[in-house]
């Protein structure tokens, strides 16, 4: 029996990267999962390593920029298992091609809205549409994921601004739901996913991409990147019954980011 056995979760952008590590540790501890992104592509390869060892996952595509989608996609997910006891709100990143209309003195404001709904707003009707059944159950572990910029600048200002406003929402909801379902945030640092572009981040400060790296890595205590993978067990850990006392958290999963 693992952790999660008997158990439902959800996990957005759970195609590549983090979202897909979450789902796989969930999957291994005995959890159906439900996998969503914007195409099917990559949700298939997931869902395919999941069923070959015996694991049970339900497709649903979404936009996250659609808020109707998000609620619908909440909505297909229960209606498949009749159950959702864990919503983790994974899906984000950054929308726009960043130089000047990323810049804080020319930011286009239609791409600051778009960036603050994709990483923040969505998380709100993700978890609007999950509550009720949670509720429901007398049961539930909401996850949102945060960032490094969660609780530090240096960011894009859309994005950080998103990452600190997903700390709130989830402490603010934490005091709003029964006691059997607990809401926290965790926060992974620099980590190996299509996100952190070497080359992207090279190019803005005319170094190279190798340099880059090793830049970052240096952003933290162990000066180095994480993989998605690390940030499993603590996902699992707070998805489990074992986490019922932990709740209204930022907990950070980055090798000690800024510390």
């Amino acid at each position: 029996m693992g952790k999660l056995s008997g158990r439902v979760a959800l996990v957005t952008g759970s195609g590549r990267g983090i979202g897909r590590a979450i789902a796989l540790a969930f999957a291994r501890e005995g959890a159906r999962v439900g996998l969503t992104s914007r195409s099917n592509s990559e949700l298939e390869a997931v869902a395919s390593n999941i069923s070959a060892s015996g694991g049970e996952t339900f497709i649903a595509t979404a936009d996250l920029l659609d808020g109707a989608a998000v609620k619908r996609m909440v909505a297909d997910t229960i209606g498949h298992f009749g159950r959702l006891d864990i919503l983790v709100n994974n899906g984000g990143g950054i929308v726009g091609g960043g130089g000047t209309s990323m810049h804080a003195l020319t930011h286009d404001d239609a791409l600051f809205e778009r960036n603050l709904f994709l990483n923040l707003t969505s998380t709100y009707y993700a978890t609007r549409a999950a509550l009720p059944q949670m509720v429901q159950q007398d049961y539930g572990r909401v996850i949102f994921i945060g960032s490094g910029y969660s609780n530090h600048g240096g960011g894009g200002i859309a994005y950080t601004a998103a990452k600190h406003g997903v700390v709130g929402l989830a402490r603010a909801l934490a005091y709003q739901v029964p006691p059997t379902i607990t809401v926290n945030t965790l926060c992974p640092g620099w980590t190996r996913t299509k996100l952190v572009d070497f080359d992207r981040i090279a190019a803005g400060r005319g170094i190279t991409a190798q340099a880059a790296e090793a830049l970052i890595a240096g952003d933290n205590i162990q000066k180095r990147i994480l993989d998605p993978e690390e940030l499993g067990p603590m996902a699992v850990l707070l998805a489990s019954e074992d986490a019922k006392a932990i709740t209204g958290q930022m907990i950070s999963v980055d090798g000690g980011f800024r510390v």
